[in-house]
């Protein structure tokens, strides 16, 4: 909702809410004052919309100047204790001219008197509506600064996952840029076409990540479409050594996840784990939909004589976990661990199907 709409929904609220109070002003007037009910109406309303003008800017300015974490308690109370009072005679004033006109109009006998004692009700009336306005109003400045608080928090965190995001672009092992060129310097004299096309491959996974946002997620399909870019480059260094593998079943691809939070992932198994073999090996990704979680596995084949924290060394999953973390809080996890000859990384998320 804009502000617009909602201060004007708010004003709409403020006014009905005077309008019943001025309805139950009308029915004591007719209650212990004996009025007619017209009398009673005619009297009640416009005095209570002229209180809700004067106490709604009065109250309003006095707590934007006296603010309770800024004032002290007892300057507080003076201030509006003073202010509620003021207002309260202000309004017995306006009540006794407004039943001067309307004894003007109305029948003989059927206008409403103001006694002394019926003033000195108004009075206190007047005084405890000016302070609940006061309070309504400090509960509305409160209410303000904590959005605001809010907006700037989403705001800050926002720009931190585009910061990450950025820097994981960046990060983007430096080897693989490298290598990469280097692939395409030694195909140009062997096979140009190949060197054309791994050139091609380079230049779209690059323009893919640059196009992504931080805070808007990608469809699973999209990120594996992105590896399958980053794998393509890949072997053409490695050749058949390295073998690549999807399998998602239904309704897993058309969940959303943070975009390139499955590269990196990818990226250690090529590096740590097919680069480490002589014989190459195999990269496996699985996703399914189970209910209200999205499960995704990333496995690759590890050297025998290296270590668990071999085969998941770097930042990769320190920064997925990070993201995963920022992103869902709680609701997300990703655990790894080394069996037998593969390094297998598992992450849970929640299963969204549509964008925000």
């Amino acid at each position: 909702m804009s502000g617009g709409s909602w201060a004007r929904r708010g004003l709409a609220l403020y006014l009905l809410a005077w309008l019943l109070l001025g309805l139950l002003l009308a029915g004591l007037i007719v209650a212990g004052a004996g009025a007619g009910p017209i009398a009673a109406l005619l009297f009640a309303l416009p005095l209570a919309l002229f209180y809700a003008c004067a106490c709604g800017f009065s109250a309003y300015y006095l707590c934007r100047a006296y603010p309770l974490a800024q004032r002290s308690l007892w300057a507080v109370l003076s201030v509006f204790f003073c202010g509620g009072l003021g207002a309260a005679l202000l309004w017995c004033a306006a009540g006794s001219a407004w039943a001067a006109l309307c004894a003007l109009v109305l029948p003989q006998g059927a206008a409403l008197v103001i006694t002394r004692p019926f003033a000195v009700i108004m009075l206190g009336i007047g005084m405890l509506l000016y302070w609940m306005t006061a309070v309504a109003h400090y509960l509305v400045l409160e209410f303000e600064r904590t959005r605001r608080a809010e907006t700037r928090a989403l705001e800050s965190r926002l720009l931190a996952q585009d910061a990450e995001l950025r820097m994981l672009r960046t990060q983007v092992d430096p080897h693989f840029l490298f290598n990469s060129l280097n692939s395409i310097s030694a195909l140009t004299a062997i096979d140009a076409g190949r060197a054309r096309d791994m050139t091609l491959q380079l230049a779209g996974f690059f323009r893919q990540t640059l196009g992504l946002e931080a805070h808007r997620k990608v469809f699973l399909e999209e990120e594996l479409a992105l590896l399958g870019r980053f794998v393509e480059i890949e072997q053409v260094r490695f050749g058949p050594r390295l073998v690549f593998e999807q399998q998602v079943e239904e309704g897993a691809g058309s969940c959303l996840l943070p975009p390139m939070i499955l590269q990196p992932l990818v990226e250690n198994a090529v590096k740590h784990g097919i680069g480490q073999r002589l014989e190459g090996g195999s990269i496996r990704v699985c996703a399914e939909r189970a209910g209200s979680l999205l499960r995704i596995r990333v496995e690759n084949d590890a050297d025998p004589e290296g270590g668990a924290a071999t085969a998941g060394r770097g930042v990769g999953l320190v920064n997925v976990r990070q993201r995963l973390a920022a992103a869902y809080g709680r609701e997300a996890s990703v655990h790894w661990a080394r069996v037998d000859d593969r390094f297998r990384v598992d992450l849970v998320l929640p299963a969204e199907t549509e964008r925000e």
